[in-house]
């Protein structure tokens, strides 16, 4: 019988006897088999056993972890790829909210209030003390009207507020003497004469105070004032140039009415409140305006409320699919300013709203990275929410700003401007 042999993975290996029964050269026996082949698929391990040579079990170590790290760095790659997915997504989302939702426009505005200066009396400039673009305080004077006519007619009333004064002392002293009289005297109709003679004089006199009073201050309106702390701006005025009373003719902008006006669209309306912390950041400029939100315009025009030229409703035409939100303007005062920036009207400035004010600087005024994340992912799936209260029903105080009106005259006793006159109702003028 043959000797067999089984190798590591079960396979029965058969030998010859003798060197005779494996060349087949012996009587009697088969004939040899045909040798195989060989085979391109080649294991060393199984050759090696084969042989009966030690099998190196290293090899299947390797290719174990081979196996392994390969299915690792598909799982690798499958969890990257879903990762990016999911980072681009949330980008997405909240890129698409910031620009949709957030309260922020680069449609913003500074604004000035404007003071227009009239001249309130009528004349011929005969002094410009300003120049274009020059500061001024408030009270300077900008210019002076030629004073002549407004002296001569304040010396005339002046005047002829002695000749009243006069004139009432004497029928006051007539009155008084007819008073004193008896009836067989004096009948009580002179009686009556006198004392209405001195009451009409005595109005006169008080008009002719008023009349004074009224040339003092056309007089001093000769010298036309800055109302407010500003600059002169457009100036076009010059010497010679005649000055209608009532007629703009120079114009001072306030230095302390600056403010700015962001235009937001009516999408991010819902995450503007009055009093939230603003921000404006200036064209031209890196460091940012600091603000609040002072108040919100309650109304804008409508084209589609105008009539036409036959009284019927003018309706714009809109797109089913694409709609422009409306622009609301938001006004925004001024708390903090940098001081190398100046402020020019017109400029154009990025306004973003930063959330309310508060001192306590809590989570609730103030949330987190995450929580404000949660909000935005909110706000784009689900729409912005209205904060409660943010549109306040108060009235905001108006600044405090005034002009100083003239006085009123006060009334002199006639004996103070023509003094002597009547010392007594017995004694001659200028006795004692």
């Amino acid at each position: 019988m043959d000797d067999q042999r089984v190798d590591q993975w079960g396979t029965t290996l058969r030998e010859p006897l003798n060197d005779s029964d494996a060349h087949g050269t012996g009587a009697g026996t088969l004939p040899a088999a045909r040798a195989p082949e060989p085979s391109t698929d080649r294991h060393p391990e199984r050759e090696s056993a084969s042989r009966g040579e030690p099998v190196d079990a290293s090899g299947d170590a390797d290719m174990a972890f081979d196996d392994e790290k390969s299915r690792g760095n598909r799982i690798a790659k499958i969890i990257a790829t879903i990762a990016i997915a999911v980072i681009a997504v949330a980008s997405a989302v909240l890129i698409w909210s910031y620009y949709v939702n957030a309260p922020w426009t680069r449609n913003g505005r500074v604004r000035v209030q404007v003071a227009s200066v009239a001249p309130q009396v009528s004349g011929q400039i005969s002094e410009v003390r300003v120049s274009d673009n020059q500061f001024v305080k408030k009270g300077d004077i900008l210019y002076v009207i030629e004073p002549f006519d407004y002296k001569s007619a304040r010396e005339s009333a002046e005047a002829q507020m002695r000749m009243r004064a006069a004139e009432m002392q004497v029928k006051k002293v007539q009155a008084e003497r007819r008073q004193a009289l008896s009836d067989l005297s004096a009948t009580v109709e002179d009686k009556q004469v006198f004392a209405g003679n001195a009451a009409q004089a005595q109005a006169a006199f008080d008009a002719a105070q008023v009349q004074l009073a009224q040339a003092d201050v056309n007089l001093q309106r000769t010298e036309v004032r800055s109302p407010v702390n500003g600059y002169v701006t457009n100036l076009l005025l010059r010497v010679g140039d005649a000055a209608p009373a009532g007629t703009r003719n120079i114009s001072i902008i306030d230095a302390d009415s600056y403010w700015v006006d962001g235009y937001f669209e009516e999408t991010k309306m819902a995450n503007i409140c009055i009093g939230d912390r603003a921000e404006a950041q200036l064209m031209g400029y890196g460091a940012p305006i600091i603000g609040r939100v002072d108040t919100i315009t309650r109304g804008i025009s409508d084209s589609n409320a105008t009539p036409s030229t036959q009284g019927l409703p003018s309706v714009d035409p809109v797109y089913t699919w694409v709609r422009l939100a409306q622009r609301v303007p938001v006004r925004i005062a001024i708390t903090g300013k940098p001081e190398d920036i100046p402020l020019v009207a017109g400029m154009t400035a990025t306004v973003t709203i930063r959330g309310p004010e508060t001192g306590n600087h809590g989570t609730e005024d103030h949330p987190g990275a995450l929580t404000r994340i949660r909000q935005r992912f909110g706000d784009a799936i689900y729409g912005p929410t209205a904060r409660p209260g943010c549109m306040s029903m108060s009235t905001p105080t108006p600044p405090a700003a005034s002009i100083q009106s003239p006085t009123p005259p006060t009334k002199l006793p006639a004996s103070s401007v023509v003094p002597g006159l009547t010392p007594g109702m017995t004694l001659p003028p200028g006795a004692k």
